[in-house]
């Protein structure tokens, strides 16, 4: 149908096809729905094509280099080490191929239709979508989801733009590894990224404005981190601030910093950015909508993620929720229950996440700065991961666990771990804050010896402070 004509009539629109949305398309389909979904390029949406999955796909291999390297630490000797980057690449596309072929075929059997083109609102939930080959096509749904999610943002420091750095997109498409990759940004990416290019051999040093890596977090937690970058070889710039940058990443790239108030100079072959993100939120026609935005430009929506024209509403990262994956999933189940007449809130939900460098960090609840801020009582449980038989076998035992406890009662109300296994064990934690079980059921519970899970019996087991 030509976009000129009368609209197509959809009980479901929706733009983009990310964690949130596709979950919508496949569920509302199965019911019998009329539902039809807008993608600009990735199917699925970040996660399985340039976020989530290729960048863990890329880690393990980077941890299997390190094996390699070390390996004499195992009783094995290996002779001629090198790291073949296109191979790397080519293994990490091989599973992105997949992850799309399964999201094609999970759209083909629910009978959501998926169209492969760029959407835009033109009046109330009505969206124009222009195919890839120019034709247009004209939707109007009863209800319309908005998940278009964000994109990395290059900011305005001088030359940086002109520098044409890698974000992540670039970085998990480099066929060489970089003879030094300098990376701005100590959050959750760039940490991931820098460990792993190093361990593929890169010189690599991490640039940033705060004086801790992760600096929201625990100090114990970033001393942590600090400890394990620096064993590694990786070199931090912290409490610097980028003031210019000269050259093109990819050939040579030239930072000038200011730190501690004294100038550096920094030279790299690659320049990785893994800074602020910026809401897709541009020329979708959101005004012609009804559709307004917030302060720093997410979708504003209620706590039932409706944003404030009827009949329109908004999942994932566009929306301002956190950024993860796991939270778009959980946003999808908010807006599936309200379509269908319930009342489902995004107030007071668990947003756990975890660090994917080798070991790894994880935290559910309340960290203790939090804890502190908020006037919370608390008693502080806390091992070396040394305690863990698990991690002694390994002979994995850098980091620690910890565990804040309700003051008045034995309620978990807050739980860390930077160590082996730290994002599995902490799934266990958090399935007894959903059962609302005391701390003492986990000191108490029989747990198959040796596994990580078991270190909860020596965390708990300790004397709290």
């Amino acid at each position: 149908m030509s976009a000129t004509g009368q609209p197509e009539e959809y009980d479901l629109v929706i733009l983009g096809s990310g964690a949130g949305a596709k979950l919508l398309a496949w569920t509302f389909a199965q019911r019998g729905q009329r539902v039809v979904t807008i993608e600009r390029k990735y199917v699925g949406g970040a996660c399985p094509n340039i976020a989530c999955l290729p960048s863990k796909n890329v880690i393990h291999t980077a941890q299997v280099a390190h094996y390699v390297r070390n390996s004499e630490e195992f009783g094995v000797t290996v002779e001629g080490f090198s790291v073949k980057m296109r191979a790397v690449r080519e293994r990490k596309r091989r599973m992105v191929q997949g992850l799309v072929d399964q999201h094609l075929d999970l759209y083909h059997s629910s009978g959501a239709e998926l169209i492969m083109g760029t959407g835009r609102f033109v009046a109330p939930c009505t969206i124009e979508a222009t195919l890839h080959d120019g034709t247009k096509r004209l939707l109007r749904g009863t209800n319309v989801v908005i998940g278009t999610g964000t994109h990395a943002d290059v900011d305005d420091t001088p030359g940086l733009r002109e520098a044409q750095p890698l974000t992540h997109v670039e970085a998990l498409e480099l066929d060489v590894v970089p003879e030094h990759l300098i990376v701005l940004g100590g959050g959750y990416v760039g940490l991931e990224f820098a460990q792993a290019m190093r361990r593929f051999g890169s010189k690599v040093t991490v640039v940033d404005r705060n004086h801790r890596l992760l600096h929201r977090e625990d100090e114990d937690a970033t001393d942590g981190l600090r400890s394990l970058f620096e064993d590694e070889g990786i070199h931090l710039a912290l409490n610097a601030k980028v003031q210019n940058v000269s050259g093109t990443s990819g050939q040579s790239v030239r930072l000038s910093l200011l730190k501690n108030g004294a100038e550096q100079t920094i030279e790299g072959s690659h320049l990785l950015v893994t800074g602020a993100r910026t809401p897709n939120t541009r020329d979708i026609g959101l005004e012609l909508a009804g559709v307004e935005l917030t302060h720093q430009g997410f979708i504003k929506v209620n706590e039932r993620l409706e944003t404030t024209a009827s009949g329109v509403w908004a999942v994932g990262e566009v929306a301002g929720s956190p950024h993860f994956t796991h939270i778009s999933e959980d946003d999808f189940r908010v807006v599936r229950d309200n379509m269908l007449g319930g009342n489902h809130v995004t107030t007071g939900r668990q947003v756990p996440f975890c660090l994917f460098t080798d070991p790894e960090f994880a935290r559910i609840g309340l960290s203790e700065t939090e804890a502190k801020r908020q006037g919370i009582a608390y008693r502080l449980f806390k091992v070396p991961m040394a305690a863990v038989f698990r991690a002694q076998s390994l002979m994995e035992t850098r980091g620690l666990l910890k565990c804040l406890v309700e003051r008045e009662s034995d309620k978990i109300v807050g739980f860390a771990a930077f160590g082996v296994g730290a994002g599995e064990i902490m799934g266990c934690v958090q399935i007894a804050m959903l059962g609302n079980l005391p701390y003492t059921a986990l000191r108490e519970a029989v747990l198959a010896h040796p596994t990580i899970p078991e270190g909860l019996i020596s965390l708990f087991s300790a004397a709290a402070s």
